[in-house]
């Protein structure tokens, strides 16, 4: 089985002339003379450009390695007796009673009306276009939207004296939007690494701009580097390489600028710096954080190896943040390097069952044990599902980067349409609006004139998807007979095979519920499939060879 595909991937607009072969993704055989369309024939012309997803900046890329074990691994139980959280009464026990919404903070609570939260849209030009749709998608529908790193130090017009952010034109737009907007539920985080730090931007924006939730960033699940963006032209590249950014090819030397004056180089990279994990300086930070003002504290960390989740584990514990999002690998962005993305890091599944296993000591130890997030990869309500259940009852949210962002960008094209199709044919845009988009009109009637202006079209999107997800979970829950999402247990899955269940923990399907089985007719199977292996015959109850 192969699982992975170098040197082919829509992701680098890259293919095969011939069949590859299976290990090196090289065609088996290499023409002398062909133009050169696989990611080693790009890269000679094209260098460094070719180890991004492309277009760079203008799309979103999740990896395309089909990894051993998946949520579809993974199989929601459901059940034809009692509720949890509900009178067992047909007439109450129904799916639209299902309480989806969840409340996180060690002392200063925030509610959600749905268990989720976005990828941090930092300071990308994807991020930077929709972000308008997006936090007032996440405002009207009750969740957290992240602002990621360095928005601050990409804002062309930033003040910055001393090395320290005195104002960002764009970091105030993104906040302001989402308060406008803000309802009573969700949140909106910004994040900091290492730039941000020297920056200044947290007592930047929680002392001036009033942000109550601030993440700390390790690192997230598509790289095991810091951010990169590209930057269009040499003038752009010397600002930030003079803010201190690293910045590839150096825009500074005369070679470089030579070179780009005959369009040699057409495009510089900005890079932020590893960030240098200490136990001392984490807890520093935390405590600066809330002493600056922040109410809210959480941690975001990536897709690294299990010495390093357990550290994230035991300082967030130790600490005592609100919030831990780990992130695993598979999941979407838009500006990591391709192949990273796929050949690094713990995929989502197994990283979850390592953090299970961690967050249960702490908890057999008696210690604080922080709310989690999983991130990684999520798209649909039965993920939202299975990765709750998957670490129950630790992770209480989930973090969908790609998923949400698409609903927002096909909202945004899908008003453009509309838009265009009623300047010619004269007609009224609201009623298209209504004609178009299935949730148009509870929106009216919750914001009868757009308190603030007319909602995008792009959060329109973003709220319809929500809407669907939420709807989607309420049937998965009264399925499993739970009306409110702390009931969702482990117990609510089964592992669809035996190396899922060694992975998780959680039953193969064959012997799950074999106590109550054994309750409820005296018979349990004296061997279980796991133990008599793929190719034994199964038996009846006498112990005969089945027919």
């Amino acid at each position: 089985m192969t699982i992975s595909n170098p040197n082919r991937s829509p992701a680098t607009l890259t293919k095969n002339r011939v069949q590859p072969a299976p290990v090196s993704g090289i065609c088996v055989t290499c023409l002398d003379g062909c133009p050169g369309p696989c990611e080693i024939g790009r890269s000679a012309v094209r260098g460094r450009e070719l180890l991004y997803p492309m277009p760079f900046g203008k799309v979103t890329a999740g990896a395309d390695k089909d990894y051993p074990c998946d949520f579809s691994y993974f199989n929601i139980q459901g059940t034809c007796v009692g509720a949890h959280g509900m009178a067992a009464d047909s007439d109450k026990a129904i799916f639209p009673a299902v309480d989806t919404s969840v409340e996180i903070g060690v002392k200063h609570k925030v509610k959600l009306a749905f268990p989720a939260f976005t990828g941090a849209l930092g300071s990308t030009e994807i991020a930077r276009i929709h972000w308008e749709s997006m936090a007032i998608g996440a405002a009207i529908s009750g969740i957290i939207i992240v602002c990621g790193e360095n928005v601050c130090g990409m804002d062309p017009k930033s003040e910055i004296k001393k090395g320290r952010i005195v104002r960002s034109p764009e970091m105030e737009r993104r906040v302001k939007i989402f308060k406008q907007w803000y309802n009573g539920r969700g949140d909106i985080i910004v994040q900091a690494n290492v730039e941000d730090g020297r920056l200044g931007v947290p007592e930047y924006v929680i002392e001036k701009l009033g942000v109550e939730f601030f993440e700390l960033k390790w690192g997230q699940g598509a790289k095991n580097i810091g951010g990169e963006v590209k930057l269009p032209n040499l003038e752009r590249a010397k600002q930030l390489r003079e803010r201190g950014y690293i910045v590839l090819p150096d825009p500074l030397d005369t070679m470089t600028q030579e070179q780009y004056k005959v369009r040699g180089i057409r495009e510089f990279e900005r890079h932020s710096r590893l960030g240098m994990v200490d136990e001392d300086e984490f807890y520093k930070a935390v405590e600066h954080l809330r002493r600056v003002g922040a109410k809210r504290v959480s941690l975001k960390t990536g897709a690294y190896r299990p010495a390093d989740l357990a550290r994230a584990v035991k300082f967030a514990s130790q600490a005592k943040i609100d919030l831990l999002t780990v992130d695993g690998a598979g999941g979407g962005t838009g500006m990591s390097p391709w192949r990273m993305m796929n050949e690094w890091g713990i995929p989502t599944v197994h990283l979850e069952c390592l953090l299970y296993e961690y967050l249960s000591h702490l908890k057999s130890k008696g210690e604080f044990v922080p709310t989690c997030a999983i991130a990684g990869g999520l798209s649909l309500e039965d993920h939202v599902f299975k990765a709750l259940a998957l670490a129950a009852p630790f992770v209480k949210l989930v973090c969908m980067g790609r998923s949400i962002m698409t609903a927002a960008m096909v909202g945004n094209v899908e008003g453009k349409k509309l838009k265009e199709k009623c300047e010619r044919e004269e007609r009224d845009l609201k009623e298209a609006y209504l004609e178009h988009f299935a949730e148009a009109a509870a929106l009216r009637r919750k914001y009868p004139l757009g308190k603030y202006g007319r909602i995008p079209a792009g959060a329109i999107g973003m709220y319809s998807y929500l809407s669907r997800m939420t709807q989607g979970l309420q049937q998965f829950m009264a399925g499993a007979r739970k009306f409110g999402l702390e009931h969702i247990s482990r117990d609510d899955l089964v592992a669809l095979t035996e190396d899922a269940a060694k992975i998780s923990g959680i039953p193969y399907v064959m012997d799950s519920d074999a106590q109550e089985v054994e309750k409820i007719l005296g018979y349990r199977r004296s061997v279980s499939l796991s133990e008599m292996g793929p190719y034994a015959n199964h038996k009846d109850l006498t112990g005969e060879a089945g027919k």
